[in-house]
C-alpha cells in the first residue's frame, strides 16, 4: 500500500478531520505551517484506516495506529517522519476522547521510535562573520531592498528568532532604545529577545531610509515588506538568506534555521548557559534546545584541561 494525498475521505472522517483542523487554528492558534503539517499526517492516517475498513475515528485501535506506522516503515520513511506521525496521532485521539468523539484513547498506547539526533549545520563564527561583512560591501549598493536585507540578516542572526517570527514583527515590537523585539512564537506565546549594535544599527537605516520608499497600502505595520509593499513572505527572506550564505566558500547551504542554529551554538561557545538560549529560542522544553545547539569541540576540550586533574 502507498500513500495517497489526494484520496478521498469517507463523509464521517472529513467531517472529523475539518473539526480537528478549526480547533487547531481557532483553539490551539498554531501557525499555519502546523496546522498543514498535522492535517496532512492524520489525512495519511484516515486513509489507511479506511483501507482497513474503520470508516469512524471512534473506532480506531491501537492494531490500526502500529498497521500504519509498521506501512509507512516499509515505504522507506526516515525515524524522524514515523515520530512525528505518531505524535500527530497520539494528540489527535486524545482530543477526540476529550471532546466525546470516542471513548477510548489508542494513542496513548503507542510508542514511537526515537528520533535520530543529528545537529544541524552551523556556520562558524568566522563565516558567519564574513557572511556579514560581505553583505554590508555588496548590499550598501542595491538600493532599499539591500538595506532590507542586510537588516533581516542581521536580526535573524542577532536574535536567533525562526523566520516565521522574523516576517511577523511589526514595528511597534521593537524597543529600538533599549535593543529588544518582541516576539510571537509557536502557540502566540510571547517573548523578548535583544539584538546588538550591529543589528540595531541595520535595521534602523532600513527602517529610516529603506522602508519609507517600499511601503504602499498593503504594508499596515509590518516591519519588513516585498517588492509590492505588502508584509514580505518567508520563502523571499529564504532566499535571500541562501544567496547571502552561498557566498561563503566552502561553508554549508543554509536558510534562515541556519543562522537560528549559529547564532544559539556562538552563544553557547561564548559562555551563554543553555537555559538562557532555551529562553531566546522560545523552546518549550530544555531537551529542543539540545537538539538545536551544540558546543564546540574546542571548548569542550578547553574546559577538561581547566577542570581535569589528569588533564
Amino acid at each position: 500500500m502507498t500513500e495517497t494525498a489526494e484520496e478521498q475521505l469517507g463523509e464521517t472522517w472529513a467531517r472529523v478531520l475539518a473539526d480537528y483542523e478549526r480547533h487547531l487554528v481557532s483553539e490551539r492558534d498554531l501557525s499555519t505551517h502546523s496546522v498543514r503539517a498535522y492535517v496532512t499526517d492524520l489525512h495519511a492516517l484516515a486513509i489507511h484506516a479506511e483501507r482497513l475498513g474503520v470508516t469512524n475515528p471512534s473506532d480506531l485501535s491501537i492494531r490500526t495506529l502500529r498497521s500504519w506506522l509498521a506501512n509507512l516503515q516499509t515505504l522507506g520513511k526516515a525515524r524522524t517522519t514515523l515520530a512525528r506521525r505518531a505524535a500527530s496521532a497520539r494528540v489527535f485521539t486524545a482530543w477526540l476522547v476529550r471532546t466525546g468523539r470516542a471513548t477510548a484513547d489508542p494513542g496513548a498506547l503507542l510508542a514511537s521510535p526515537k528520533a535520530r539526533r543529528e545537529l544541524p549545520d552551523a556556520l562558524t563564527q568566522t563565516e558567519m562573520r564574513a557572511v556579514l561583512d560581505a553583505a554590508v560591501t555588496d548590499l550598501a549598493d542595491e538600493g532599499p531592498r539591500g538595506l532590507r536585507d542586510l537588516a533581516m540578516l542581521e536580526l535573524l542572526y542577532a536574535t536567533g528568532i525562526r523566520v516565521g517570527e522574523l516576517v511577523g514583527l511589526d514595528i511597534d515590537d521593537l524597543d529600538r532604545d533599549r535593543r529588544v523585539v518582541r516576539v510571537f512564537g509557536k502557540g502566540r506565546k510571547e517573548r523578548s529577545v535583544p539584538y546588538g549594535a550591529p543589528a540595531a544599527e541595520a535595521v534602523q537605516h532600513w527602517l529610516t531610509t529603506g522602508r519609507p520608499t517600499m511601503v504602499s497600502a498593503e504594508s499596515g505595520s509590518a516591519v519588513f515588506v516585498g517588492v509590492r509593499g505588502s508584509r514580505i513572505d518567508p520563502r523571499a527572506v529564504r532566499r535571500v538568506v541562501h544567496e547571502r550564505l552561498g557566498a561563503v566558500e566552502g561553508g554549508p547551504d543554509l536558510g534562515p534555521h541556519g543562522l537560528r542554529h549559529s547564532a544559539a551554538t556562538h552563544l553557547l561557545e561564548g559562555g551563554a548557559d543553555l537555559r538562557s538560549v532555551q529562553e531566546i529560542l522560545g523552546h518549550a522544553s530544555l531537551g529542543t534546545t539540545q537538539i538545536y545547539t551544540h558546543v564546540s569541540n574546542d571548548r569542550l576540550r578547553a574546559a577538561y584541561k581547566l577542570a581535569h586533574p589528569r588533564a
